[in-house]
């Protein structure tokens, strides 16, 4: 019995043991974490040290501390460790850059060195892994850059006839797009522009590319241009489908957003591939090209029968052509059409805003013709306004990923070959040592004392990225916002629905697009002088 008793009774030795077991464990942690801080210390003093960061968490790294808005993340990230840290995202490590010194270093300085993109999984799937956006930096990619760049410019903004036929595009464009928000806010209503503002812009860049428009209705159109939010939450950074691969082995939603986001491409790519079949049968040989389409078809066949050898180096080859006009008609209208909603909706919050935009545009141009290209150098205020709402949306918040090319640093970090890096624009667009107050909405901050474009803060927004992979339609982009805004405020009023929440909200992906919203718009005068200007240019072109 006594022995009995001795077994069943408490052990005073074994529960000292959990007790120090405990206390060694607790020991432990506030070791590691003191260790951690060391090592973070004594990174930040060793020049050539990786870049600092957050702890990772098995599996998934940092993906679910970045929520969706990553760059609102990296921005709190980059006060604790600096402009130039790292993440974890599933096992891929990242490096996130921040504010214009660290970018400039690495886009600019070290422009060839961070050209590349990263061999994900849903940039693969893009024009069948043919595009020019997403493609790895080479010698073919350069020549193919080359040749869209060029082309783009022939079309649009080179030639004093280029940009003569790109303005009437898109003042025909700006007359349809009136007529749609005038009738749909009849009787008082309010509509959302999202729809008219998406075709009205997707046809300036049909016209370019293909020589075509399509009508507002048309239910084809409008489908293949509803898929530009799922398009850019896809290939954003940050995306789970990319940087949590094994996701796609099972059934979840990231696998559903996969195979919906092949489906997509492949619409857009049929798209795009008939346009080219349609122009390469009506197009004979040695004739002057219609378009965009006709001119990348036609240097690709002079390539072809000057014996080009397919490596890229001597021109665009053919069976790039259709990817290359795929990469430039979806970005351009979509990045445009985000653009000018963004201006609409910042027209409607700052009324004061408008009134003065108008003001400037009665002053200017009067109220006897619509304003034109020419009239931009008189126009500063307007132009100060554009370049406020890409600043103060930074709508292209963080860049297309991009990849190194070779071991290097930026500001004394070590950053390796074959790194995935994310560039945070947001973070200069809203840096704080640069603009006084830049959450406030000031278009009047680009303004010099004598009412001039402070051209230095001008360029300094961040939107179309730099370097080697800087937007190529950039000019183009500013050449359109212009047109578009200047004869929609000249013609337009743009009232905000009062019942709607006074807080702004958005859908976040590769771009900031703001969530549904109504507004109502109502002629200034009566569409007289936009139909006068627009039976002219037809008349014009009729006569060429």
């Amino acid at each position: 019995m006594a022995t009995s008793s001795s077994q069943d009774a408490p052990q005073p030795l074994n529960l000292l043991s959990t007790q120090q077991t405990t206390l060694l464990l607790l020991l432990s942690v506030l070791a590691a974490v003191h260790v951690g801080q060391w090592l973070l210390r004594q990174r930040r003093r060793q020049p050539w040290s990786s870049p600092p960061g957050p702890f990772p968490w098995p599996l998934i790294g940092n993906a679910a501390a970045l929520g969706r808005a990553s760059h609102l993340s990296f921005a709190r990230l980059a006060r604790r460790y600096g402009d130039v840290f790292q993440i974890r995202l599933g096992t891929c490590p990242v490096v996130v850059l921040n504010g214009e010194s660290a970018i400039h270093q690495a886009l600019v300085q070290q422009g060839a060195v961070f050209a590349d993109r990263p061999p994900f999984a849903s940039f693969r799937v893009v024009s069948g892994g043919r595009s020019m956006a997403f493609g790895h930096y080479s010698e073919r990619w350069k020549s193919q850059r080359r040749a869209a760049h060029g082309t783009l410019r022939a079309f649009s903004t080179r030639q004093p006839r280029s940009r003569r036929q790109l303005e009437g595009h898109a003042l025909g464009e700006a007359r349809e797009l009136v007529a749609a928000l005038v009738r749909r806010s009849a009787g008082g209503a309010f509509l959302d522009p999202t729809q008219p503002v998406l075709v009205a812009v997707a046809n300036v860049m049909s016209a370019v590319c293909f020589g075509c428009r399509y009508r507002h209705d048309d239910s084809e159109f409008l489908e293949l241009l509803s898929h530009n939010e799922e398009f850019g939450r896809t290939v954003g950074a940050g995306s789970l489908v990319d940087v949590l691969p094994w996701l796609r082995l099972f059934p979840n939603p990231v696998r559903t957003t996969f195979r919906e986001f092949e489906q997509l491409n492949r619409n857009f790519c049929n798209f795009v591939l008939d346009k080219f079949r349609r122009h390469r049968e009506s197009l004979p040989p040695g004739a002057v090209p219609r378009d965009m389409m006709d001119a990348l078809i036609l240097s690709a066949e002079k390539k072809a029968a000057a014996g080009g050898s397919g490596d890229g180096r001597a021109g665009l080859d053919l069976e790039d052509v259709p990817a290359t006009v795929t990469d430039i008609f979806g970005a351009s209208q979509d990045t445009l059409s985000t653009a000018l909603l963004w201006l609409l909706i910042l027209f409607t919050r700052y009324p004061d805003v408008q009134a003065r935009v108008q003001a400037e545009l009665d002053r200017v141009v009067g109220r006897d013709r619509l304003p034109c290209m020419g009239d931009q150098p008189n126009l500063p205020y307007v132009m100060a306004f554009l370049y406020e709402t890409m600043r103060f949306s930074s709508f292209l918040p963080v860049t297309i990923p991009h990849a190194t090319t070779a071991n290097t640093f930026v500001l004394g970090y070590y950053i390796p070959k074959n790194t995935v890096v994310f560039v945070n624009q947001w973070s200069v667009n809203h840096d704080p040592v640069k603009w006084s107050n830049p959450e406030d909405f000031d278009p009047a901050r680009f303004l010099d004392e004598d009412g001039s474009i402070n051209k230095d803060l001008a360029s300094s927004v961040m939107i179309f990225s730099v370097g080697k992979r800087r937007c190529i339609g950039e000019e183009l982009a500013k050449m359109l916002l212009f047109l578009f805004i200047s004869v929609l405020a000249h013609q337009c009023n743009f009232k905000a629905n009062q019942n709607e929440p006074s807080k702004m909200s958005f859908s976040y992906g590769l771009t900031i697009k703001p969530k549904s919203f109504k507004i109502h718009v109502s002629l200034r005068e009566s569409m007289d002088l936009l139909d006068r200007a627009v039976q002219k240019l037809q008349a014009e072109e009729a006569c060429q």
